[in-house]
């Protein structure tokens, strides 16, 4: 299914791609997950119904809807640009119009994403490249801080890691690699295109 389509069938607009105005160090370009690889990932990556995924720097919202729709799951985005979440508001004003009946919430709020008080109940974390390495360690850490206070299992997912990240979560964190989900037909011409999976138990 096309991008156009998926949205449609959502009854959302998620695509393009939104450069800052005034460059930033510290936050990234907007561009949205592409539904091929949300396929892919949960094809091979397990949740229960009970989890609940957080989506920092969650643009105007296609990984939350995507979650809510198709799993079932309970989902927040968080995201520090006003114009990026009021568009994330009026999908989400569309989508709930054909939204099924679910126990799964979906909401989004606008923050920076270190401000963000990490819920005892959120155990499912999702970066597509948000922001620097400085900003990632401050919530890595507010993750952390929650479980310590809160023990639980949670999985912190990337797509299109950067090796920041990367290094970042396997050198000076506790989590552990738990799985890498390859995008089949863009994998081969860019290999970053693919999620890793950290789990911390």
């Amino acid at each position: 299914m096309k991008e156009q389509d998926h949205d449609r069938l959502l009854r959302i607009k998620t695509e393009g791609i939104r450069e800052w105005q005034h460059q930033s160090a510290h936050y990234n370009r907007y561009e949205a997950t592409p539904y091929m690889a949300l396929e892919v990932l949960f094809d091979e990556y397990e949740y229960k119904s009970t989890d609940t995924f957080v989506d920092f720097g969650c643009g105007k919202g296609r990984f939350s809807f995507y979650i809510h729709h198709h799993l079932r799951v309970s989902t927040l985005g968080v995201e520090m640009s006003g114009q990026l979440y009021q568009q994330s508001m009026e999908n989400l004003t569309k989508y709930m119009e054909r939204a099924k009946d679910s126990r799964a919430s979906i909401r989004f709020e606008r923050m920076f994403a270190e401000g963000y008080d990490i819920n005892p109940l959120d155990n499912r974390f999702y970066f597509f490249n948000p922001f620097s390495i400085q900003i990632f360690q401050k919530v890595i850490n507010n993750i952390l801080l929650s479980v310590e206070n809160n023990p639980r299992s949670v999985d912190v997912i990337l797509y299109y890691p950067t090796s920041d990240y990367i290094q970042y979560l396997e050198e000076d964190t506790t989590f552990e690699l738990l799985k890498e989900v390859r995008i089949p037909e863009l994998y081969e011409q860019n290999s970053n295109e693919r999620f890793m999976i950290f789990r911390y138990e």
